[in-house]
């Protein structure tokens, strides 16, 4: 297992040798390659978890990877490669499976714009919108 750990710590030092990127950026870009990369194979939602869980298991087979050719855990390494690999897909994922609550969060939101109350003020304006939009073939405003 060791010498298997020591040629993919080789791999990735070549890798990051041929890029001159840090470490963090590596990590940013291969969390969200590896997240587009399965949404292709997988043919799968951005939104679905499979593409990120694809992202969670190789991150969690690089650290390992890293534990055993380090010796030991590095704790202040391995988080935070694992915040700078997840983050992004986490976020996209998420992103997306929220998507369609937006407009209901908003419309409870204490300042987004209500609908006017029925009142007889206003009951005028609205009819005379409703005729107008009749005329013209127009769909009649909603109340």
């Amino acid at each position: 297992m060791h010498e298997l750990a020591a040629r993919y710590h080789a791999m990735i030092e070549w890798i990051s040798g041929g890029t001159e990127a840090n470490d963090s950026l590596l990590h940013v870009h291969a969390g969200l390659a590896l997240m587009l990369l399965a949404r292709i194979i997988t043919r799968r939602s951005l939104g679905s978890f499979v593409p990120l869980l694809v992202v969670i298991v190789a991150e969690a087979g690089n650290e390992i990877m890293d534990r055993i050719h380090a010796g030991s855990w590095r704790w202040t390494d391995t988080s935070s490669d694992i915040v700078n690999t997840l983050f992004w897909p986490a976020v996209i994922c998420l992103g997306i499976r929220l998507r369609p609550l937006l407009p209901k969060l908003i419309a409870r939101h204490p300042l987004s714009p209500r609908p006017q109350e029925t009142s007889p003020e206003m009951a005028h304006v609205r009819e005379r919108s409703d005729d107008a939009a009749a005329v013209e073939g127009a769909r009649p405003l909603r109340q």
